[in-house]
This record gives C-alpha cells, sequence and structure tokens, in this order.
C-alpha cells in the first residue's frame, strides 16, 4: 500500500493524525492522504451538501467530522444514487475563520489536515472522519470539497488537557426537537451564545409521522414528512412510524435540512445521546410499547432488525466517536455511552439509558383486573400506584437475586455492565465537576392521591356551602358570622338544632370579647362536639376579620372556604372512598382508584428505584460529590435534588442535583397530560383550568391554564406571579388569533389588567392554585415549568454550576417569533453543596 494510505478504514470509518502543515510522516509534495479503497478517485463536477456539516466528541487530541454529499441534481433527502461511489476532500486549519461561518468560502490558512475520504453509496454518501493530534484548548475550522463545490465551513472546539486547570466552560443542552410541531426559533438564539460545545440529549428525531401529538400548529418552513416505507400505527390516527433502515436515514437528513440545525453543527461540537424517538417511542432493548401494538398475549413486540435499522441510522448520521458493529447480528450492536474531561474543571458522563434497560418494572401486558385487558401505558408507565410498583420490583430483585443473578438485572435502567462502569467512571473522576449526561429525569415526581381528591371535593364543596350560608343569612338578619357558624357546625354533623344553639353560643361569646377556646366552650356547653365547635369558631373568627365593606357574597365566600378546607378536605383525607362527602359527590366508584400514592412517570428512575438508590448509594458512601445531571426527555423545565431514598422519612437526604431542560419544539408536558386528565373528570382539575377571556378586537381567547406545576409542587403563587405564569401562552393564543407580533405585548398586557380585576383569576383560580401547592408534593423540587419549550445554557466554574432555563415565546402565524426569549430562569449549585438556589429574570 501507498504510504499515503496508511490511515485506517474500518467498515465506515477513517481517521488521520493532524500536523501542523499535513500529515506527519505521510511524505509526498501535497501533504494530501488518500484514506480507504485506493482505487477510489476525488468525484468530479456539481455536487451539494444538503445536510451540511458536523463536528462531535471533542476530545483534547481528536474530533469527529461529518458530512454528506450528493450529486448536485440529487434529491435532498432520497437516497444516494448507486454507483457513483468515489472520494471528497476534508481539509482542517487552525487559521481563522470566523467570518465564513455560514457559507462556502474557501476555507482560508494553511492546513493541518488534507485528506481525500471515500464517499460510499452503501452508508448514504455520510462521511465520518476522525482527526486526532490537535492542540487542546483550540479552536479549528474545517471544510469538505466535493467536485466542483465546498461545503459551508465548519468550527469546532477541542477539550481542554486533562491537567489543565480551566476558569470557565460555557455550553447548552438540548432535547426534544419533533419537526413536525410548534417551531426551532430556539436553534437561532442557542446559534449566538458564545458556546464551547453542545450537549444532545437524544430525540433528535421522531419516528413517528402524523401521530396526535404531532396534529398542533407547525412552522411553515417545516413540511410534511413522508416516510419511504413507513408502518402503520395502530388506532385511529393514521400515524406511521420508522421501521427501515431508509425510513431513519430519511427522518435524520429531512431534519439536518433547516439551516438553523445545520447552523449549530457548523459552529459547534455536539455530544450527543439518544433517548427512544431515535427509536421507539418509550424504548426498552429492542421492544417498542405502543398502545395496541403487541403480541397476542398483550406482551410488547421485539424488533431487532428495526432496533438494528435505528442504530446504523443514528451512527451514520450523528457526529458521534463511538463503535458500531454492522456484522455483529444482535441489536446490541453499537455502544454509545462513553464520558469526556475537560481539564480539571469537569468530567462528562454520557450514558444509554434505552439499549440496556429493562421492561417497565409492571409490564403493559399485565391484565388490569378492573377490565380484564392489558394495562397499557397507564397504570404501567404513567400514573402508577407507587405501593404496587414497589411491591413488583421488590418481588423481581428477590426472584433474580435467588436465581443467582445481580439483584438489578431486571429492574435497571443502564444495566449491569454500563452500571458497573458509571460507577467506576464517577469514583474514578478527579475533576471538580462530575456532570452526567442523563436522558430521563432522576427526580421523584409523585402525587399523594388521597390529598388530590380530597382538595378536589372541598373546593367542588365551596359554591354549595357559600350559597347555604347565603341563604342562611337571610334567616339571621344578614349576620354571616351566625350564619356560616351555623353551616359549618351542619356539615360537621350537627343536628339542626343544635347546630343553631351551639352557633349562637359562639357567636355571643365572640361579640362579648371572649377568646376562641371560650368560644368552643360554649358552643360544647350548647350541645356541639369538639370537633363541630372548633369549626364554627374558625368560621366565626374568619367573618369577622375579612376587609371591611364586604358583601354578603364575599363573607358567605370566605365561610365556605373555611369550612370546606378546614373540614371536608380532612375528612376525606381521614377516611378515603369511605367517607361521606366521597358518597355525597356522586363519582364514589369514579374516584377509588385515585386513593393512593401515584408516581406520574415510570418510563423515567421513578420507575426503576432500585437502580436509582443504589447510585446514589454508591455516591454518597464514596463521598463523591458535585454530581450534577443535564436531562431531557420530558419536555419540560425543572430543577431540584436527587435524594438518597425518597421514600424515606422527608424524602431522604440530599445527594446531586438534576437540572431537567424543555424540548427544542415538542409538545409540553403539560399539554399531554391535560389531554389525557380531560377523560378524568374532576382529576383533571389538578392539571388545568378553563379560561375563556374575551378581547375586544379579537374574540374570545380560550386557555387552559397550567395548574400541573402546582400539584407537582410549585410554590403557592401571588396573583402577580398567577399572572405571569400566564404570558408565554396567552402571547401564543393571541398570536394564533391573528394579533400581529408588533402588537403582542401590549395587548397582553391590556388583557392581563383585565384578569387582574376578574374574580374568576383573582380568587378562584389564584385560591385553587395555592391549595394545589398546598398539596406538598415533591417538596424537593426547586423548580417546575411543565409548559415551555426553549433550552439551557450552563456556565461552569469552579465555584459554581449556573444553568439557565431559557424558555421561548410560541408561535406567531405559521413562523417562529421575532421575539424569541421569553423568560430565563437560572438555578445555581455551588460547589460542594447538594442543592439548588433558582431565581427568575
Amino acid at each position: 500500500m501507498d504510504r499515503r494510505r496508511f490511515l485506517k478504514w474500518g467498515g465506515f470509518i477513517t481517521a488521520s493524525v493532524a500536523t501542523g502543515a499535513g500529515l506527519a510522516g505521510c511524505g509526498g509534495s501535497d501533504n494530501t492522504v488518500v484514506v480507504g479503497d485506493a482505487g477510489a478517485s476525488l468525484v468530479t463536477g456539481a455536487w451539494k451538501f444538503p445536510q451540511s456539516v458536523a463536528s462531535g466528541d471533542p476530545r483534547a487530541d481528536s474530533i469527529l467530522l461529518w458530512t454528506r454529499a450528493v450529486p448536485s441534481s440529487a434529491d435532498n433527502v432520497a437516497t444516494a444514487p448507486a454507483g457513483q461511489d468515489g472520494a471528497i476532500r476534508l481539509l482542517v486549519t487552525a487559521a481563522d475563520n470566523n467570518a465564513a461561518l455560514g457559507s462556502n468560502a474557501v476555507l482560508a490558512g494553511a492546513p493541518v489536515v488534507d485528506v481525500h475520504l471515500p464517499l460510499l453509496s452503501q452508508y448514504d454518501n455520510t462521511v465520518r472522519h476522525k482527526v486526532s493530534g490537535l492542540a487542546p484548548g483550540a479552536v479549528y475550522f474545517y471544510q469538505f470539497v466535493a467536485g466542483d463545490t465546498r461545503s459551508n465551513v465548519g468550527r469546532f472546539k477541542t477539550a481542554p488537557a486533562a491537567t489543565a486547570d480551566v476558569a470557565q466552560l460555557q455550553f447548552a443542552y438540548m432535547t426534544c426537537q419533533d419537526w413536525s410541531v410548534n417551531h426551532w426559533g430556539a436553534m437561532t438564539s442557542i446559534a449566538a451564545e458564545p458556546l464551547d460545545f453542545i450537549v444532545h440529549l437524544g430525540d433528535y428525531i421522531y419516528e413517528t409521522v402524523g401521530e396526535d401529538f404531532q396534529s398542533g400548529a407547525v412552522e411553515s418552513r417545516h413540511g410534511a414528512l413522508t416516510l419511504p416505507d413507513g408502518a402503520a400505527k395502530a388506532g385511529s390516527s393514521k400515524a406511521k412510524y420508522a421501521n427501515t433502515l431508509a425510513d431513519y436515514r430519511y427522518l435524520y437528513k429531512q431534519y439536518r435540512t433547516d439551516p438553523r440545525l445545520q447552523a449549530l453543527h457548523e459552529r459547534f461540537a455536539f455530544i450527543a445521546v439518544w433517548d427512544d424517538h431515535e427509536f421507539t417511542d418509550d424504548a426498552w432493548q429492542d421492544a417498542q410499547t405502543y398502545d395496541g401494538s403487541t403480541n397476542a398475549d398483550g406482551t410488547d413486540l421485539h424488533q431487532s432488525n428495526r432496533r438494528r435499522n435505528a442504530n446504523q441510522a443514528w451512527f451514520e448520521f450523528m457526529p458521534a466517536d463511538v463503535s458500531f458493529d454492522a456484522a455483529d447480528a444482535s441489536f446490541q450492536n453499537i455502544r454509545i455511552y462513553r464520558d469526556f474531561q475537560f481539564g480539571k474543571l469537569m468530567q462528562l458522563v454520557m450514558t444509554d439509558q434505552r439499549l440496556y434497560r429493562s421492561d417497565h418494572i409492571i409490564p403493559e401486558s399485565t391484565i388490569n383486573p378492573a377490565t380484564g385487558k392489558p394495562l397499557g401505558r397507564i397504570g404501567a408507565r404513567y400514573l402508577v400506584p407507587q405501593q404496587t410498583l414497589a411491591a413488583v420490583e421488590a418481588q423481581k430483585i428477590g426472584a433474580t437475586t435467588a436465581a443467582g443473578q445481580p439483584p438489578l438485572t431486571n429492574v435497571s435502567i443502564l444495566g449491569n455492565t454500563q452500571r458497573q462502569w458509571w460507577m467506576d467512571k464517577m469514583k474514578a473522576a478527579t475533576s471538580t465537576w462530575k456532570l452526567w449526561g442523563n436522558e430521563v429525569s432522576l427526580l421523584r415526581m409523585g402525587m399523594n392521591g388521597i390529598d388530590a381528591i380530597a382538595t378536589l371535593l372541598a373546593l367542588n364543596a365551596v359554591p354549595t356551602v357559600a350559597a347555604q350560608v347565603g341563604t342562611t343569612a337571610g334567616a339571621t338578619g344578614g349576620n354571616v358570622a351566625l350564619a356560616g357558624a351555623i353551616v359549618a357546625a351542619a356539615v360537621a354533623g350537627a343536628a339542626s338544632a343544635t347546630a343553631q344553639a351551639g352557633a349562637s353560643a359562639i357567636v355571643r361569646t365572640a361579640a362579648g370579647g371572649g377568646a376562641a377556646q371560650a368560644q368552643a366552650a360554649a358552643g360544647v356547653g350548647a350541645g356541639l362536639s369538639a370537633t363541630q365547635a372548633g369549626l364554627a369558631v374558625a368560621v366565626t373568627a374568619a367573618v369577622s376579620t375579612a376587609p371591611a365593606g364586604a358583601t354578603t357574597t364575599a363573607l358567605a365566600g370566605v365561610a365556605a372556604q373555611t369550612i370546606a378546607f378546614g373540614f371536608i378536605k380532612a375528612d376525606v383525607q381521614t377516611n378515603g372512598a369511605a367517607s361521606s362527602f366521597v358518597a355525597a359527590s356522586g363519582k364514589q366508584q369514579a374516584l377509588a382508584p385515585f386513593f393512593a400514592r401515584f408516581l406520574l412517570n415510570c418510563d423515567q428512575w421513578d420507575g426503576y428505584n432500585g437502580e436509582r438508590k443504589a447510585l446514589m448509594a454508591h455516591l454518597k458512601s464514596n463521598n463523591i460529590g458535585n454530581v450534577v445531571a443535564l436531562t431531557g426527555d420530558i419536555h419540560a423545565f425543572f430543577a431540584g435534588t436527587v435524594n438518597d431514598d425518597f421514600d424515606a422519612a422527608g424524602g431522604g437526604t440530599p445527594v446531586m442535583v438534576d437540572l431537567v431542560s424543555a424540548g427544542i419544539s415538542s409538545d409540553s408536558f403539560f399539554s399531554y397530560l391535560r389531554d389525557a386528565a380531560s377523560a378524568l373528570g374532576d382529576i383533571g382539575t389538578l392539571v388545568s383550568y378553563p379560561l375563556a377571556i374575551p378581547v375586544p378586537g379579537v374574540g374570545t381567547v380560550s386557555l387552559n391554564f397550567n395548574l400541573l406545576d402546582y400539584t407537582m409542587g410549585k410554590a403557592a403563587p401571588t396573583l402577580t406571579q398567577l399572572l405571569e405564569q400566564l404570558r408565554v401562552q396567552l402571547r401564543g393564543a393571541l398570536a394564533a388569533k391573528g394579533v400581529a407580533e408588533s402588537a403582542l405585548e401590549a395587548t397582553v398586557t391590556a388583557v392581563m389588567a383585565g384578569l387582574q380585576a376578574s374574580s374568576d383569576f383573582n380568587t378562584s383560580l389564584l385560591a385553587l392554585a395555592q391549595q394545589l401547592s398546598a398539596l406538598g408534593n415533591n417538596n424537593w423540587l426547586k423548580h417546575v415549568n411543565t409548559d415551555a419549550q426553549g433550552y439551557t445554557l450552563v456556565t461552569l466554574t469552579p465555584g459554581k454550576l449556573v444553568a439557565q432555563f431559557r424558555q421561548v415565546n410560541k408561535l406567531v402565524g405559521a413562523s417562529a417569533p421575532a421575539t424569541l426569549l421569553a423568560r430565563t430562569t437560572t438555578a445555581t449549585v455551588t460547589a460542594g453543596v447538594a442543592a439548588v438556589v433558582v431565581s427568575q429574570v
């Protein structure tokens, strides 16, 4: 072989070593090396690079470079034509070419790499080339040349040397970029950030086309997708899903035609892993979990060929320095988990949480005793009874241990080998910060169904009780305090005559200056029980201390709130489904399944609690600190601590922090739960509250206010905070009604002023949000925003990690908004403390 062809070519990857002026030891006058097939010659004529260029996996001495070239006459996303294999040229330089970014101007400066690379239709004309021998912490520029055509100029920065003292790193992390819904404007904002690299946490593509969750508004520059083959998805949506290699390749090619995504890849190196949609929704190993697409016995379909197709397409199109073996007949023929060192400042550990994970602890095929049919996703992956899941997980661990296998073998996200690798990497890390590229959230996201139902029934009772107080006030000469005390005693079980006598005694004692204890004694003396008297005293005090000038209706509402939340809620909490108030609601049967503690999403780490506890125990016992997870998947922003045992008293001890980023475009977690909860009657109130807002010149704007945040643990709001929460959604709804972007801010301000004066908003909705927050769910969550799109910008120094959650505005007509950023929320983690402090700009 020619000395200039010494570089390796293994299946589908090439590699070269950079030098100050060409390749060391290559010889030849042109410093050009031909890589791969000795017979391949440079292609000629007109070509194009429809997916532009990309770089990935920056290390202190290497980078992986990527492109795809096709003849200029070829379709941008069709399979590359066979019979036109050849070679293209790659140049890399350390010279400053920033001015050329975004263009195909001639790359300036002396090359440190100048190689010919094979272009093979077998791999859809994609090129992956690893360059090593680079300087640490250095910026390089690169360009491919095919025939007469130059690609756009690309840029990347290598990681600092492992022993380097690094003052600061800045990077963005992103996830969940569904082509078919909303907009990709966030990418424009990311491209303008001064970054060292980008972390992508998966859902780079979505395997489905035409699914229900992809039916919302989308920017006009994103046309409809048409899979080359596609398989019909069960159900009424008429959706199709990617199945063949051609399908998966098509999705990457189409997604990568967007100039905004191209701009990110051209400017910054990516460090990427996949999540589920690169294969199939909520995947585990080679199994799909679509509702209605199961084996005859209800078990998940295992689709090894489909999994292998997804693996290969990801490998071909993502600039990742990972191993892939097409000759391996198994579906685990690729390894994408790996780690990166950025000087003494940061160790970044990227995991694969799909390829090795066990089936969901409660399989979808589990028979629901109430229906005799398989559970499907509800009850297996979502809204799972916590006690049931814990029992099943314990059974599986026990059975696995008894069989002589590692206990977590069948209840694992990482798998035994990767879990041990993770533990070893964390223990051996010498950097100040240990960051974890973690696809699904580690945070406990639970809900106490008993408290939730008690709150809902109390809320539902307020109007009825208020009406009773108002009617009774008519018989007491307008004395609302007395009327409220009478109704309170009666609601608590006192007979009518006793309620009147006891309430009268209490009010007389209060009027005479008697303290609460004396009032209660007077009520008991008149025949009330201690509980009945105590409630009547509380109502008397609440009405008596209401603002001066309050109307009878307003005072009746105060009394009703006190009765509902002082007694009705407590009774349901104590007696559960047996409470008389549950029976009186007429919904006893419908509410019965919800008297339990639930985990909202068991496709996350909540569904694999044993392994999460094992990982936290490893960090805690080895005194491994400054561990922060960078998470995506759930289409929401969260910040909180990951505790050693969320089931312990008080939720356990914080060990690390999890910072969860919303998706770039995918519909929000709130929107999914809103739609699912709409069929659950009163339970839907835990998620959303309908608002119909008349806007002059526009019409009625219908919104579903996000209450899920408060149910999940967001702090009780003030009226101002409640209004501000609505701003982004209201702006988007007004834009959808045709309000011009130039008029949006003024219109939003005017509408919010009207809402501030609306009793439906400033009283009913505010009280509801405050009551849901008082449920006290998930007190380790320090930030909750379940209705958002955006990305996260991280600034890392030895003393602290600052993450800015950048939420973007919604569509304006059929375009991304000109004013992209809606709000920034900052989460700060200080070195040496497993805690996060949140503030909002």
